[in-house]
């Protein structure tokens, strides 16, 4: 089986979904855990692995990122036959499969009344309560899902993925400190994840120039420097890291090496941010180029990132020769 099955399907690219879901049917002939409750056949059966489940599991949702509603019960019936219906997470897959199913907003009510059902019995039942926010979020009810997120975090505050969840509804709503506040709380828990470092470099980016804040853009550099530090080829990190760059020197006259943020972080000096352009440039023109032949090893990054990375550059090349 592909190892790509063992990764969560939302971070798989689409076209290694749909790949994913063409072979679900060869993939569920040829296994054969829980397909059977019967304790003589789970003995002459090979033996379970916690990776076999997880199989299931991420096939199962890349399945309905397809439409392989089919596949996506079979895999279904085998966890519910191995965990039982009354197991949190298979409550909660049992519920997606039902939103995937619905064909108009009174079904998507119902669901929702469900989940609401399910909670009042148990409370604390984390997969329903992150079901309830994705479907609350997805018929346009924001504020109800920002209540919802708030309440699961104030049960289960050690969670980054909803940390990460509030942030990005903040930001849908321009609401840039609670945004920064949240992606905090993720780095907290997480204080190595380049992409979340990136991120919030990002939303740093945003809100100072929205409000020439030059203590921001600071923080966005910090960030963004961070992210490429733990991993070497990240192209967002890099891209952040020119746009930063560039609003800085661009802003030369405003912008002072005394000016801070509110840890203490200051703008270095031009020489410094000039360096850091450079260095932002030249990994990004290395990525473009190499990505864009079809080097070994540099094949995945995103199109789009790669086109806008490229726009960037010619951008910067512009402004040069001008």
């Amino acid at each position: 089986m592909s190892s790509s099955l063992l990764h969560p399907s939302s971070q798989l690219p689409p076209a290694v979904a749909l790949q994913q879901s063409q072979k679900a049917p060869g993939i569920l002939a040829n296994s054969t855990g829980a397909i059977s409750s019967s304790v003589f056949q789970s003995l002459l059966s090979a033996p379970e692995t916690p990776e076999l489940w997880t199989i299931y599991e991420n096939l199962l949702l890349s399945c309905l990122r397809t439409r392989d509603d089919e596949s996506a019960h079979s895999c279904l019936a085998r966890l519910v036959n191995r965990f039982g219906n009354d197991n949190e997470r298979i409550i909660a897959l049992m519920g997606l499969l039902k939103e995937a199913s619905a064909n108009d907003a009174a079904t998507l009510d119902a669901i929702l009344k469900e989940y609401e059902q399910i909670l009042q019995d148990n409370p604390t039942n984390i997969p329903v309560l992150k079901r309830r926010v994705a479907l609350l979020r997805s018929i346009g009810r924001i504020s109800e899902s920002v209540s919802a997120l708030v309440s699961l975090l104030d049960i289960s505050p050690t969670d980054a993925e909803s940390w990460a969840e509030l942030a990005d509804l903040y930001y849908s709503q321009g609401l840039y400190p609670q945004t920064i506040f949240a992606l905090e709380e993720v780095l907290v828990l997480q204080p190595n994840a380049w992409n979340v470092h990136a991120r919030l470099g990002e939303v740093l980016f945003v809100s100072a120039t929205s409000s020439d804040n030059a203590g921001q853009l600071a923080e966005a550099l910090k960030r963004f420097s961070r992210s490429i530090e733990l991993c070497d080829g990240y192209l967002r990190g890099y891209y952040g890291l020119k746009l930063t760059t560039r609003q800085l020197l661009g802003n030369a006259r405003k912008v002072t090496p005394s000016q801070a943020n509110s840890d203490g972080f200051s703008v270095p000096d031009s020489a410094t941010v000039s360096k850091l352009d450079e260095v932002a440039t030249e990994k990004l023109t290395e990525i473009v180029r190499r990505s864009s032949a079809g080097e070994r090893g540099w094949q995945g990054y995103d199109k789009a990132e790669i086109q806008a990375a490229r726009e960037l550059l010619e951008k910067s090349t512009d402004t040069v020769i001008r």
